[in-house]
């Protein structure tokens, strides 16, 4: 599945999804303990699916996923003096 497939989906069909997704992922490992799985790769590509739903879902329920919102990097403290160089005896 491409990442635009996932763009317009709400917080419960992502859900659903993900079941699904892991259902066909522990089908596809039954199938390749018992040597009966030609295609490995469905496994990997699966396994990526289910990381990119869990990706939109995460950033659904952040409300990240509103276009041209950015969220700001949190601002560093201002470093305190520099160090001197010199050594304490």
């Amino acid at each position: 599945m491409k990442a635009e497939e996932f763009k317009g989906k709400t917080e419960d069909e992502l859900k659903k999804l993900i079941l699904d997704l892991k259902k066909k992922q522990f089908n596809l490992r039954f199938q390749k303990s018992q040597g009966q799985l030609e295609n490995t790769a469905q496994i990997r590509t699966v396994r990526r699916d289910i990381a990119r739903a869990k990706l939109f879902l995460s950033q659904q329920t952040a409300g990240a996923t509103q276009p041209g919102v950015k969220k700001e990097a949190p601002k560093k403290a201002a470093s305190k003096a520099k160090k001197s160089g010199t050594k304490a005896a």
